[in-house]
């Protein structure tokens, strides 16, 4: 015969049962409500690639077939492939200037491309991309390219140099002072030429051959790289550049290593400031020229010494993906690849890469290259990757670096000063890829000249008396192409709708005259 239960104690267990439960959700809500105000909402790492004269058609997530770009098409792949980003002008310095202030560099004299002895163009009490993040707790650092300028008068390369980077919301800088064709060939880290020699001081000069050194124009027999035009001034590292220099012979870089060398501090950058979170503006050198890739690319691509040299970017790209990926915080950070401004193929050295192209086609289906008003001048390629955030896929949303600023600040929380970045607009919802809509309306910069995107219709004005006057009747009045069925800018509808282009002009106008 079984034993009867007893509903006393049953009922006790119960009420053990419950009471531990209740507990338990009370434990559970302590922990929850003691973590950190936005624990569950850190922002993100942030990490900028931005490459040089790489264009749209470079890559093989964007159609290249004789070169091979497999850590950009991984993060292509896990990530949001834009196909109508741009930088906001067809050449360097203006394109950085806008990244990096979000105000068109059209609005400011003094902006177009620089010399390596220039001022730094952006006022140090303005407000920047890495001060913003600053103010928002973000580590910021600028490894590479920079070509802004340094200094506020005649610059003394043996002594700090300031203001610069640093003095623009940057906490840390290595830079590259211009670009790679132009002296002083030295790095500068923060204030100050890293490796310089007290007793063998540079002089620069930009005016007048300084020095005994010898240089492309009288020397040619010593160039291991031949010129095409220009370039022909004091040889470093057996290349001649434009500008002359002097002296300082330990702190000199070396072409081939260069992609080594800025690569190396930027993996470092990210490993002192793990914790996070961080802002890393990675400028790369190449594919600019001189293009004087590390022996380990030379003839890595099926399109000579320009294929390797976007070769050896990809393997940097890949170097950033591989630090972030070892330290665990690839889920937790938005990385951002995109170039300053189109292809260019002979820029000034007989380097073989016209000769050497085989088919490739630097800008893909688009319409001129750098310093050219097309979509090839400024269209260019742009990859977003931040892993459980930005979805997989393509976007045809109109974006531009210039945005960079308001939509960042979006990001983060922060409001910006009325006076701050007037021509960036937040496009975050696109940058994310939340949305298909980007800009409504869009300068594109090549120059002194200015066109104007508004959705698929694009109007370029004509270049000046001179250029209208040489121009075919046609194109007398202006530019006009309906991108979305032909993107390569070959039938001028300008004469078709004078309409539109009347409606174009008067916009661009309007905006010219703003701010």
């Amino acid at each position: 015969m079984g034993t009867v239960p007893n509903r006393h104690h049953e009922r006790i267990w119960h009420s053990v049962v419950n009471l531990l439960l209740r507990i338990a959700v009370v434990v559970w809500i302590f922990i929850v409500c003691s973590c950190p105000a936005g624990a569950a909402e850190r922002p993100p790492n942030i990490v900028l690639i931005y490459a040089d004269d790489v264009g749209y058609g470079d890559l093989s997530c964007y159609g290249a077939t004789k070169i091979q770009t497999p850590h950009l098409d991984r993060l292509a792949a896990a990530g949001l492939r834009f196909t109508d980003g741009h930088s906001a002008a067809a050449t360097c310095t203006p394109s950085r200037y806008a990244l990096l202030t979000g105000q068109y560099a059209w609005r400011k004299k003094g902006t177009g491309v620089l010399p390596g002895d220039a001022n730094l163009i952006i006022e140090p009490s303005r407000m920047t991309l890495p001060r913003m993040l600053k103010q928002a707790g973000y580590a910021t650092g600028v490894v590479g390219k920079w070509h802004l300028g340094l200094g506020s008068g005649p610059i003394d390369w043996n002594a700090e140099i300031r203001p610069g980077p640093l003095e623009l919301g940057f906490d840390s800088s290595f830079i590259i002072p211009a670009t790679g064709d132009r002296v002083p060939c030295v790095y500068v880290k923060d204030h100050r030429v890293d490796g310089l020699k007290a007793d063998d001081p540079i002089e620069v000069n930009y005016q007048a051959r300084i020095g005994d050194e010898p240089t492309g124009r009288d020397q040619p027999e010593l160039l291991k790289m031949k010129l095409s035009h220009g370039h022909d001034n004091t040889i470093v590292n057996g290349i001649s550049r434009i500008g002359w220099m002097r002296g300082g012979r330990a702190a000199r870089w070396i072409d081939e290593d260069m992609a080594d060398v800025i690569t190396r501090q930027a993996t470092q950058f990210i490993d002192e400031h793990r914790a996070g979170p961080f802002f890393l503006y990675f400028a790369t050198h190449d594919a600019h020229v001189p293009r004087a890739p590390h022996a380990r690319f030379r003839g890595a691509s099926g399109c000579g010494v320009r294929g390797d040299v976007i070769q050896e970017l990809d393997w940097c790209v890949g170097q950033l993906l591989a630090k972030l990926d070892d330290l665990d915080l690839a889920g937790n950070t938005l990385v951002i690849f995109t170039s300053d401004n189109g292809p260019v193929v002979d820029d000034g050295y007989a380097d073989g890469a016209v000769e050497d192209l085989a088919g490739h086609q630097p800008a893909g289906p688009l319409r001129g290259t750098k310093y050219s008003p097309y979509e090839g001048g400024t269209r260019v390629p742009w990859l977003a990757r931040w892993p459980g955030r930005i979805e997989r896929g393509t976007s045809e949303a109109l974006v531009c670096q210039v945005d960079f600023l308001a939509s960042l600040a979006a990001m983060c929380g922060q409001k910006l000063p009325d006076d701050a970045g007037p021509d960036s607009e937040n496009v975050l919802p696109a940058l994310l890829g939340d949305s298909r809509q980007g800009r409504e309306v869009l300068i594109e910069q090549a120059g002194g000249r200015l066109a104007i995107r508004q959705g698929p219709w694009k109007y370029i004005p004509p270049g000046g008396a001179k250029a209208a006057q040489q121009a075919r009747p046609s194109a007398k009045a202006g530019e006009l192409y309906n991108l979305a069925d032909d993107l390569g800018e070959t039938r001028n509808l300008a004469a078709q709708q004078p309409q539109r282009v009347s409606e174009l002009r008067e916009a661009l106008a309007k905006i010219r005259a703003e701010r």
